[in-house]
């Protein structure tokens, strides 16, 4: 019975942190099901190795392993690191609280972490202006510096958006590849 409760608790959370929020202010649903998966699994992990005496080490453990798995998989932005710490977290918190923690504490540090993403999300959203997006194109002579006001309008109808400025990150003239970001309005 334990089980179902501290389950259906992080399922709550979860759905509220990650549809709720996350979704809400990233404009995107790329990494939902991820969310929901590694929340559910380290939860399950975490709660069935609890009775071994490993939960610190264990939670240690976890941010470590998944801190080094984001440095072996392609590059995700800060912000959606960050939920996925969140989730992890929280599923740490859930399946690791014990008997001296009351239900009533759990619910309040999950009632907190929610109401801090959701108070910084709407902080940031009001001042954030311009969003970034990293990519890598093949080189052309768009890339010229009297070309800029092509360039721009090129990958405006390309990515179907008002592009504010562009940085070009790197030009590679061994792979023929620009590496580049531009900005643009949300």
């Amino acid at each position: 019975m334990d089980l179902a409760i501290r389950l259906l608790i992080n399922l709550i959370v979860a759905i509220i942190i990650i549809r709720f929020i996350y979704h809400r202010y990233s404009e995107t649903s790329k990494y939902m099901f991820t969310y929901f998966m590694i929340s559910t699994v380290v939860f399950l992990l975490c709660y069935s190795l609890k009775q071994n005496e490993l939960d610190i080490g264990l939670a240690i453990g976890l941010f470590a392993v998944f801190g080094i798995i984001r440095y072996r998989t392609h590059t995700i932005q800060i912000k959606e690191m960050t939920y996925l710490f969140v989730v992890i977290g929280v599923a740490i918190i859930n399946a690791l609280s014990n008997d001296k923690v009351s239900s009533l504490e759990m619910i309040l540090s999950n009632a907190f972490v929610i109401l801090m993403l959701f108070v910084i999300e709407n902080t940031y959203k009001k001042k954030t202006k311009l969003l970034p997006q990293e990519i890598t194109l093949a080189y052309s002579d768009l890339f010229q510096h009297d070309k800029k006001q092509l360039l721009k309008e090129t990958l405006e109808k390309e990515f179907n958006c008002h592009i504010e400025k562009i940085e070009i990150q790197k030009i590679d003239l061994i792979s023929k590849t620009v590496k580049l970001t531009y900005y643009f309005k949300v």
